[in-house]
């Protein structure tokens, strides 16, 4: 589709000047870059801001950073880290030789800190955190000043360097800015700049003992690294003042602009790094890449394309106004990626035999393309010989024995045609004489009618797909369904626990499953449609060449319309 245009490009172009039209150059050139905490897994919503970073700088031209803000050793891991670039090149995008961390800058940080002491405009409080809270002050109510914020240059300086130096245990100090507590904004109520945090940290180890904030390094640090252009969710629009304020009184030359924008919400998920670790801590799902999980893990192992994200990415567009976008959508963008590039297959999810009296004993073979439109392999995907034999597997819930009127399936006396092979007709139907339940379908069929069509004219109206029991081999199915069954399960008024929201029916495994005999070669990740069925991924965990294991990646149309509008 083509490219929707947003706010974020009139700003960059406005700022880097005219267009070389010849070259296509620009007059000044542009940074920008992603900036992960690696505390978490990424998820769908960092696919917008990866997206729109590495887009932005590949439109105009410049460079995007990969950069790691590594201030909080006790939630970061280096697990963290490779995942996060794991998936960032799975995206599709590469950062070349501009991988940074926030820890790169650790000493320099800490100059720009005494240079602010020495300006006074930063000092050591020995406040408690329970205590900052207290004097910060509300909405409508000034903050009450540190005692300590008149303490003098040389002791600030004297206590900082002691704290840098392991003198002190966690939380007997911290150092803030001093900026103005009767700020209507409350970021800039004496923030924190450093704090004591005797923890290893994943990068420099047990070098350092004291930690820059988070609102501190992330500015310096973009300001460091030379972006021209820091992008950022909405949610920080309030701390760019404080970000500025750095930037100012360090006498920062040529600044990063801060440009906000509506960070990507989506229904029946959630967003919240700290949420989503509380489910994989509380064993509601299986990991961070548990295919129900909004993480781009998770995601890539259900069977998600990356095309198909960074085209959802693209249509939902950039704008500065929060909104919920539909799960809907997403599963629209990775249904059109998916039907271009999936070979179609056959499996019977829920096995009933059927026993067709009249066929000869041996087998034959039909041929059946991989994708409808691709007949004469001109996409390359070819394909295959389908076996045929007299006893074969049919969809449990392709027959009914007293079917409804809009039932075309097959039913007592009623024809139907097999997919690519012939029409047959239901003559009996077995039971299992203690449960009660039909077991088998005794069935004839038509040789007349070889290929699914009938001489004489006639016509069915159902056509059910099949495999042959004598060949078909056995697999383990995992239908995924959503994780919520609610469209905002971290809503307060629907309860104060969204984990009361969880879908109990986000997962069901079906172990008796029977595919056709050419899923033998599946490697895991490929992914396929079942006809009739959904898009399909062999599990690149569980999967192995004596147990094929197929996640549902998603279903062939939307089911939970219907289910949205009677909740």
């Amino acid at each position: 589709m083509s490219e929707s245009r947003n706010f974020i490009q009139d700003i960059i172009e406005e700022d880097l000047g005219d267009e070389d039209l010849k070259s296509g150059a620009y007059t000044k050139k542009m940074a920008t870059r992603f900036p992960p905490e690696p505390n978490g897994y990424l998820h769908i919503g960092h696919a917008k801001s990866i997206c729109l970073n590495f887009g932005l700088a590949k439109k105009y031209q410049g460079t995007c950073n990969l950069r790691f803000d590594d201030t909080n050793p006790i939630k970061e891991d280096v697990e963290y880290v490779e995942s996060i670039k794991e998936d960032v090149r799975w995206l599709g995008f590469d950062w070349e030789d501009r991988l940074f961390h926030a820890s790169d800058y650790f000493e320099r940080l800490y100059q720009y800190a005494v240079e602010l002491i020495k300006n006074e405009k930063a000092f050591v409080c020995s406040l408690s955190a329970e205590d900052v809270r207290k004097q910060r002050g509300t909405l409508t109510e000034p903050g009450r000043e540190s005692p300590d914020r008149r303490r003098p240059v040389q002791e600030n300086l004297d206590l900082f360097q002691r704290m840098r130096a392991g003198e002190f245990a966690d939380g007997a100090y911290t150092l803030r800015a001093k900026i103005d507590m009767a700020s209507p904004n409350i970021n800039l109520r004496d923030p924190a700049i450093y704090r004591i945090r005797k923890f290893h940290h994943q990068r420099t180890g047990d070098q350092w003992c004291i930690y820059p904030m988070y609102d501190y390094a992330h500015g310096l640090s973009d300001a460091i690294e030379g972006i021209t252009h820091s992008i950022c969710t909405l949610e920080f629009e309030d701390h760019r003042p404080l970000y500025d304020w750095f930037l100012r009184e360090l006498k920062i030359s040529n600044p990063p602009k801060q440009i906000e924008f509506a960070r990507l919400n989506l229904n029946y998920t959630l967003m919240s790094k700290r949420k989503l670790l509380e489910l994989v801590e509380g064993g509601h799902v299986q990991g961070w890449n548990d295919p129900r999980m909004p993480t781009l893990s998770g995601l890539r192992r259900r069977g998600f394309t990356p095309e198909a994200i960074r085209d959802f990415c693209e249509r939902i567009g950039v704008t500065k106004k929060d909104s919920c976008i539909e799960y809907g959508m997403l599963e629209t963008c990775l249904r059109e990626d998916l039907d271009k590039r999936c070979p179609r297959v056959l499996c019977v999810l829920r096995p009933l035999k059927v026993v067709i009296e009249n066929y000869p004993e041996g087998q034959e073979e039909f041929d059946a393309p991989y994708h409808p439109s691709d007949p004469s392999n001109a996409l390359g995907m070819g394909s295959r010989k389908l076996p045929f034999s007299r006893e074969l597997y049919i969809e449990r819930d392709d027959f009914m024995e007293n079917p409804p009127k809009q039932f075309f399936r097959l039913a007592p006396g009623r024809e139907v045609r097999l997919r690519y092979a012939y029409f047959i007709q239901c003559r009996e139907v077995v039971r299992d004489s203690k449960t009660g339940e039909v077991i088998e379908l005794r069935c004839t069929y038509d040789p007349a009618t070889r290929g699914g069509n009938a001489p004489d004219g006639r016509k069915v109206k159902g056509t059910i797909h099949w495999v042959s029991a004598r060949h078909s081999l056995s697999a383990e199915v995992r239908l995924y369904d959503r994780l919520f069954n609610r469209p905002d399960p971290a809503d307060e008024k629907e309860g104060p626990d969204y984990k009361a929201h969880l879908n109990p029916q986000s997962l069901e495994i079906l172990s008796s499953c029977q595919i056709e005999p050419s899923l033998a070669r599946a490697v895991p990740g490929s992914r396929y449609q079942f006809e009739r069925q959904g898009y399909f991924c062999v599990d690149s965990q569980d999967s192995t060449p004596t147990k094929l294991v197929f996640n549902r990646t998603v279903t062939l149309r939307d089911s939970w319309a219907k289910i949205s509008a009677a909740l």
